[in-house]
């Protein structure tokens, strides 16, 4: 039987992988405590559960979902409302919004869209590993653009070799990033659509941790530069400002004629989002809100106790202020996989290796703050114990 040959290009997905090395450490009896994975474990919002248990009761709601490929009109809506009062952005629900089953998803359908088979796709290093595999599988081609610390962690456009920019139709971008943690500023943006529009790149603005900003950033959204609908689209969901992740429901924002191309891809992929999830959907994105600034909250107290404790072990740094994660330099002499193994092998505490996300990792781990308090003072612990 032959297996398609584009598959051998996609390098293992580092969670499964962690998964595998996490599972077999408990079933040999150790007690593993993994900050290596950005899943909440709060639950989400009793309200938004009752509105799907609410929806799902209603049998003309066990069809196949309503303007399948696209979304609900009124979830669209929603979503257009939800911009418009958090971010200042105006959108047509009809043409420049599209329902997706979780934002990873509008990646992938993103590539098969805009890109042919030999097409150069920007991506940063570090940077979400999906990106690669979405590129590959449509027959794309990488171009790692560093982002370094230096520079805030955003690309240097004029650093990109021109050959490459000959051949690039697309690029992804994700701020506040994973894994850095670093945000977007109004001039970057401006200075993003300025670049697009001048090589004529297809820009995916990859959006999930817009809320998840700390004390003193500013919440931001690609749409809020001129002439952003012009070059690109946003995508977005609901797993992160509404503990949603297993819910799968997010959206795709912009320029009419990507998503036009996206709805395509998608009505030959699947049939839409389950029409309950997307009434829990547009009930969060409504009246829930509130439960965005409780989890900010929880990270932010969390995250104070991460900092405090790398001090006291000799890391001292000043992080960026996006996303629930931090992007922690290791200490000197010890590479990222050396101080994720020592990690791993003398406290049971599972990091997530910066070069997992790139070479410019290197020097750097990742740490979630998406675990129970309990655990993560008691991970802090071992750390502070074995290492202090």
């Amino acid at each position: 039987m032959q297996i398609a040959e584009r598959l051998g290009k996609i390098p293992p997905y580092l969670f499964m992988e962690l998964r595998k090395k996490i599972n077999k450490a408990k079933a040999d009896g150790v007690d593993v405590i993994s900050l290596a994975i950005g899943d909440p474990v709060e639950p989400t919002p009793e309200p938004i559960i009752e509105e799907l248990c609410r929806q799902a009761h209603n049998p003309e709601n066990h069809r196949y979902p309503t303007d399948e490929e696209k979304g609900m009109l009124a979830f669209r809506q929603e979503v257009a409302r939800w911009y418009a009062e958090r971010y200042g952005v105006d959108l047509d629900p009809e043409k420049e919004i599209l329902g997706l089953i979780g934002s990873k998803e509008g990646c992938h359908h993103f590539v098969l869209a805009c890109i042919n088979p030999g097409d150069i796709v920007l991506m940063t290093d570090p940077g979400y590993p999906a990106y690669r595999s979405s590129i590959l599988m449509a027959g794309g081609e990488p171009y790692n653009v560093p982002i370094l610390p230096a520079n805030g962690y955003l690309p240097v456009f004029e650093d990109i070799p021109s050959d490459v920019l000959k051949r690039a139709r697309g690029m992804f971008l994700n701020y506040p990033n994973n894994p850095t943690g670093a945000c977007a500023t109004r001039p970057f943006l401006d200075r993003l659509v300025a670049f697009a529009r001048e090589t004529g790149i297809a820009v995916c603005y990859d959006n999930p941790y817009s809320e998840m900003v700390f004390e003193g950033q500013e919440r931001l959204s690609f749409l809020m530069a001129n002439g952003a609908k012009e070059v690109g689209v946003e995508l977005n969901s609901l797993s992160k400002p509404y503990n949603m992740t297993g819910w799968r429901i997010g959206m795709a924002s912009g320029n009419p004629e990507i998503l036009a191309a996206m709805s395509k891809v998608k009505e030959n992929t699947d049939s839409g989002i389950f029409n309950p999830i997307q009434y829990a959907g547009m009930f969060a994105l409504r009246h829930e809100s509130p439960s965005i600034d409780r989890m900010r909250t929880i990270y932010a107290e969390r995250r104070t106790l991460v900092l405090k404790t790398l001090k006291k072990i000799g890391i001292d740094f000043e992080p960026p202020r996006g996303t629930f994660y931090l992007w922690v330099p290791v200490p000197a002499g010890m590479t990222s996989l050396e101080f994720t193994n020592r990690l791993f092998e003398k406290t049971a505490v599972v990091v997530a290796s910066g070069t997992a996300y790139g070479q410019y990792g290197e020097g750097f781990i990742r740490i979630s703050l998406t675990v129970p308090d309990n655990r993560l003072a008691e991970a802090m612990a071992r750390i502070e114990k074995e290492f202090a």
